[in-house]
């Protein structure tokens, strides 16, 4: 696939995200408000339900502009990265231990939030998921009481001209190695019943 028609998923990608985090945060400061507002009667059910369903929304949009939006030159710092995915995981059975110290581009850690997405396709009961990088080689390494690996589906990151149909959830599968490509690099899988090795 050519880079043009690359970018242009990617804007749309983009776009969409930013409109949709500027009506999410003025929720969450409507939220805000209301517990400023000193009815001296305590936060209900009702309140608590929403504000956790925007924190949700927003963390997932977050994530979503990296892993699915327009990449740019851009790098991104441990602070922000850590940020996204704390506020992404919190309450999740998917445990995420972000190792990396040193800013990176912004297209590797997209390459890496996609391959966290594919991950999480393998850990149906939770697990934990190890990010490392060293030299340029990323590593990341999933551990749980078993790994469900849908064979067909992870042989796409390999072998992406398999014409296999896919579920808009499982897109990661189909993007991840054309983005691998295009930085030259090549994607290998590691697994056991216990551990799922994820490298590029």
């Amino acid at each position: 696939m050519g880079q043009i028609n690359l970018d242009l998923p990617a804007l749309i990608g983009s776009r969409i995200c930013h409109d949709l985090i500027s009506p999410i945060g003025a929720i969450n400061n409507g939220l805000e408000l209301l517990n400023m507002a000193g009815t001296g009667a305590a936060p209900g059910p009702e309140l608590e339900l929403i504000g956790q369903s925007v924190e949700s929304a927003s963390a997932r949009i977050r994530f979503f502009r990296i892993a699915f939006g327009a990449a740019g030159e851009q790098t991104m710092g441990q602070g922000e990265v850590t940020s996204i995915l704390r506020d992404l995981y919190a309450g999740s059975r998917v445990e995420i231990d972000w190792q990396i110290t040193t800013p990176q581009s912004r297209n590797c850690v997209r390459m890496a939030f996609l391959a966290l997405l594919c991950m999480e396709t393998a850990l149906h009961h939770g697990g934990r998921i190890t990010v490392a990088e060293e030299a340029g080689h990323w590593r990341l390494q999933a551990e749980a009481d078993k790994i469900a690996v849908e064979a067909e589906l992870w042989a796409l990151l390999s072998q992406p001209d398999q014409d296999k149909p896919l579920q808009p959830a499982q897109v990661q599968f189909a993007l991840l190695p054309i983005l691998a490509q295009v930085q030259g690099k090549e994607i290998t899988l590691d697994r056991s019943e216990t551990e799922l090795t994820l490298s590029f």
